[in-house]
């Protein structure tokens, strides 16, 4: 089975709930999230049907100049879908509060169109992961994007969201433009937006130094908007607190792991054009260390969770860029980038999904709500505790391992000065994560605090996601066995 089927049956997917709903009367619409997850469910299945591609060069023609299926983009199309899966079950959940900040005729108006943006915004992603042309990478990023734009400012009467998502416009339409221009300049120079011709159009140029450095300078702040890197991060704690919960789930994992894809497919060609190589590299290491740093010691005076969070993710995009900082012939890089992806999807999501419980039993999600969370939810308490060790990394963690993969890359790479910052930035996480941590064992419940029941498919995702942070922490080989040193070459790094 061809793999851009995958991406048609989504959209058609989102297309018929969006009509199905049309035509639904009553405020009940959460039976739409549920065939959206089942919807999913049969493409990810899909997923492990698909024609793997080998890599076709640069003499082909048609949609494959523009789409590649390699074990990169398969996996990439997989994470897409699990997270758009575990979003819709936490839309779920959070329909109550989009409820009641969304204008409507009749109750429940606004859900299912809030159901339904997330499969199109898993559409956008999983073409993403198949760009290896700067027009396709361009389009599937506005399709995400323009998504994100109406998602973060769902909630209506709520002015914070409205904050969030004027916010994220504007600084979105910056970064794309600067995309755009970028774009530009490397087909000025090139008179080619596919990766693969990019690459053999510089491998021998001369004299171009100056205006496509310029270009890839420009591709790479786009990028470093996307993926939230210092300096460009600016936008990132705004926008996930005045985000509706879910939403802001998605914008950590999805939104980041789309950019990273990117980052995967753009980077190795840019270390094959010998004028620029030693400029990008240079770059991307001081990318990597202004975010650790940035990221890290913002995080650590927060008494905000879903702000906490969000520098979090600004930290974790960090030790990301050490990885992609660590690209380049000879060594083969982009394991390390996807099995830290895992990692974080699985953290992530899950510390989001205890969050909107908690919120919607505490009326709030700063930090003091989870006090006493250990004697009000045993279960509840016991997965964020595994979510923040993981995230911070301690050993037998799936955290822990993504962290020792990126430094081990690092250091072979010769950037020990980056894995040192890293190493050293690790240790403020601990203060931030087991913030939480004290807060759900060692302070008291709130008055009048009530105990906290989770539904029996609640409990199953919550627990699936707890076990397999651990399991893959401990035994990684089922994603590592996916993209061997000498396979990553041949899927990762473009020729």
């Amino acid at each position: 089975m061809p793999s851009v089927y995958l991406e048609i049956i989504v959209v058609l997917l989102g297309i018929f709930l969006l009509l199905f709903e049309a035509f639904v009367p009553g405020k009940e619409k959460s039976f739409l999230a549920w065939i959206g997850v089942a919807g999913l469910g049969i493409v990810l299945l899909l997923s492990f049907f698909v024609n793997v591609q080998a890599d076709p060069g640069a003499g082909v023609t048609g949609y494959l100049q523009f789409y590649k299926a390699d074990n990169l983009a398969i996996f990439f199309k997989q994470f897409a879908l699990v997270t758009a899966i575990v979003v819709l079950i936490m839309s779920v959940e959070y329909k109550d509060v989009v409820s009641r900040f969304i204008y409507g005729a009749v109750p429940g108006a606004g859900l299912g169109e809030f159901f339904c943006l997330p499969i199109f915004t898993c559409a956008g992603l999983m073409w993403m992961a198949s760009a290896v042309d700067f027009v396709l990478i361009f389009v599937s990023l506005e399709l995400v994007t323009i998504s994100f734009y109406i998602l973060v400012s769902y909630t209506r009467r709520n002015i914070f969201s409205l904050e969030a998502g004027v916010k994220y416009l504007i600084l979105g339409a910056l970064s794309t433009g600067f995309l755009v221009y970028g774009i530009t300049w490397i087909y000025g120079i090139t008179g080619q937006t596919n990766l693969n011709r990019i690459a053999l159009a510089m491998a021998n140029a001369q004299g171009s130094e100056t205006p496509l450095l310029f270009g890839i300078s420009l591709v790479l702040i786009a990028l470093g908007f996307k993926v939230a890197a210092a300096p460009f991060q600016f936008w990132v704690p705004d926008v996930y607190q005045g985000a509706p919960t879910p939403v802001t789930a998605y914008l950590s994992v999805g939104s980041k792991a789309a950019g990273f894809v990117v980052l995967l497919r753009v980077i190795p060609v840019f270390m094959t054009i010998p004028l620029v190589r030693e400029k990008v590299a240079a770059a991307l290491v001081v990318l990597a260390a202004l975010t650790l740093i940035y990221g890290n010691l913002a995080a650590m005076p927060q008494n905000n969770f879903k702000r906490l969070l969000a520098y979090s993710s600004i930290a974790h995009a960090g030790y990301l860029l050490v990885a992609v900082a660590s690209i380049g012939a000879p060594y083969s890089g982009g394991v390390e980038i996807v099995f830290y992806l895992t990692g974080y999807l699985l953290m992530t999501l899950l510390s989001f999904l205890v969050m909107i419980i908690v919120a919607n039993n505490s009326g709030g999600d700063d930090i003091p709500h989870f006090n006493g969370l250990g004697k009000r939810s045993p279960q509840l308490a016991l997965a964020l505790l595994i979510a923040m060790l993981s995230l911070a990394g301690i050993p037998f963690t799936v955290g822990f391992f993504g962290k020792f993969l990126v430094f081990s890359a690092a250091i072979q790479q010769g950037h020990y000065s980056l894995a040192g910052i890293g190493i050293v930035t690790v240790a403020a996480g601990f203060y931030y994560y087991l913030k939480v941590v004290r807060a759900m064992y060692w302070n008291e419940p709130a008055e009048g605090a009530r105990t906290i029941t989770l539904a029996p498919g609640m409990k199953v995702v919550i627990g699936l996601l707890a076990v397999l942070i651990i399991v893959l922490g401990i035994y990684p080989q089922p994603i590592l066995s996916q993209f061997q040193p000498g396979k990553a070459v041949t899927t990762i790094v473009m020729p």
